[in-house]
């Protein structure tokens, strides 16, 4: 038996609700994919209804379109526009209100309890992007103690991918089409002619004990190779690679690459590739009192690098204009950052791609620095 069958069970499609139910049952929040505006989006759902039950999507260089099914597949879908970050880091958040009073001046912290969610549908690349959130955000000095408390209440179910997308390259990153670590329940979707059912791993004792409640059959060695041929399946459909060879030093000895140039020229520095990218984690704190200066607060809120004010210290902005700021934002993703945290800071999920006003294409910005660097810019020994 495959070790990963010991804790594998199949759930008919008939049943799937009894999860939804249980996770309610023990009070979580249910937040899941959903149609709204025309995209899939991640929402707070109630029951399989919310679900995209037969829908997909079509993307390419800033397109992105849903289209018809001819089944009711629920997770047929690949990535939308949103991220889990906004659950784990919102876009905002209270860090701590001051109040005044006629004999002193009190400090308090502004958090709220951290909501107990249920995450359905997380993707293999944006589970290994939560990992690359926890290293950051939780691995280092700076120990976010908000990403914290909302962490420690999250489960995850992983969707196995059977399906990828024309902007998807996680087989490049190393981060999909399928997950085998980091998640409560993995959930790969079998649908075809004669049966709709899920083959549901568990990952941790939560998910184990959950399981344990559902009315599931075991797993038989035909049911684990279905659910593995899926995943290569998927495998196969990535629309786009990128060659990580190397891909530190040819960025670090390409800081003048006429490409930057280039791309400058295309670029609008509207901010889009890292409002949805799962991993950036930028942010900036606004201090705001009322009219009458008795109370105050501090507000922290999502920033990018593309804003000119990001960059801003005592005596100017560092980055002034558009090249700048995306050889920075690319840089840091495929280059530094495996300097300060230990990997890329890019999962392949190609959200940046997909919704990229111009189309500007991360990996096909990289193979061009590649195409025309020379042998001692690409780091070549």
């Amino acid at each position: 038996m495959h070790k990963h069958m010991e804790n594998t069970v199949v759930l008919g499609r008939q049943d799937f609700p009894a999860l939804l139910a249980a996770l309610q049952a023990d009070g979580h929040r249910l937040i899941g994919p959903t149609v709204r505006d025309q995209a899939i989006v991640y929402d707070e759902i109630h029951a399989v209804g919310d679900l995209p039950a037969g829908w997909e999507d079509a993307q390419d260089a800033g397109r992105y379109r849903l289209r018809r099914r001819g089944d009711a597949a629920l997770f047929a879908y690949t990535v939308g526009p949103q991220t889990w970050k906004r659950y784990l880091q919102p876009p905002a958040v209270r860090l701590w209100t001051a109040c005044l009073t006629e004999r002193d001046l009190t400090f308090e912290d502004a958090a709220e309890p951290a909501p107990r969610l249920a995450l359905i549908g997380v993707r293999p690349c944006e589970l290994a992007a939560i990992a690359i959130q926890d290293r950051v955000l939780l691995g280092s000095d700076c120990h976010d103690t908000d990403y914290a408390r909302r962490r420690r209440q999250v489960f995850i179910v992983t969707v196995q991918c059977a399906r990828a997308g024309n902007t998807c390259f996680c087989t490049s990153m190393g981060t999909g089409p399928r997950a085998d670590a980091g998640f409560d329940l993995a959930v790969t979707e079998l649908l075809d002619a004669d049966r709709h059912e899920f083959v549901v791993e568990a990952g941790s004792a939560a998910g184990a004990a959950l399981l344990a409640r559902l009315p599931t059959r075991p797993a038989t060695p035909t049911d684990w190779q279905a659910a593995l041929a899926a995943t290569r399946h998927a495998s196969t459909q990535a629309g786009r690679q990128l060659d990580t060879t190397g891909i530190r030093d040819l960025l670090y000895h390409n800081a003048e690459h006429p490409r930057w140039d280039d791309v400058a020229g295309r670029c609008l520095a509207c901010a889009n590739c890292t409002q949805v990218c799962p991993t950036c984690f930028c942010t900036r704190v606004e201090d705001r009192a009322d009219i009458a200066g008795r109370t105050s607060e501090r507000v922290r809120y999502w920033d990018s690098c593309f804003n000119s004010g990001f960059s801003y210290i005592h005596g100017g902005i560092i980055r002034s204009g558009t090249r700048a700021r995306y050889r920075q934002w690319l840089t840091h993703k495929l280059a530094s950052w495996h300097d300060q945290f230990g990997s890329s800071g890019c999962v392949g999920c190609g959200r940046c791609i997909t919704w990229c006003p111009v189309g500007i294409d991360l990996t096909a910005e990289v193979a061009a620095l590649r195409a025309t660097a020379t042998r001692q810019e690409q780091g070549a020994t």
